[in-house]
């Protein structure tokens, strides 16, 4: 069973920035995508994020693309998800995510993390 484990998470001050962290137990077909989706505080679970195996193809939710950027280091199956100048309505739980395709990653992972909150204070 892979897992996922998130890190980075905090209070900032709008206008800071944050950097997380995922690190997966394994490296197979099933994690082959990686991902970040976040749940905004009274809203459902959106897709962030997503990126491949060898770092060349990423992906964004329209409505975050120019606001975070995601990386990953295959090298210790870690994947990062920068997020600056913060706002208050970044405040949200992230959860990283694994799946097989990007699809999955998108729209319904297989493999989701227990979530780091970023909680952004004016």
């Amino acid at each position: 069973q892979v897992q996922l484990v998130e890190s980075g998470g905090g209070l900032v001050q709008a206008g800071g920035s944050l950097r997380l962290s995922c690190i997966a137990s394994q490296h197979s077909d099933d994690t082959y995508w990686r991902g970040w989706s976040r749940q905004v505080p009274g809203k459902e679970r959106e897709f962030v994020a997503a990126i491949s195996w060898n770092g060349v193809v990423t992906h964004y939710a329209d409505s975050m693309r120019g606001q975070v950027t995601i990386s990953k280091d295959a090298a210790n199956n870690t994947i990062y998800l920068e997020m600056p100048n913060l706002r208050r309505r970044g405040t949200a739980v992230h959860y990283c995510t694994a799946n097989a395709s990007m699809h999955g990653v998108v729209t319904k992972a297989r493999h989701w993390g227990q979530g780091t909150r970023v909680t952004v204070s004016s």
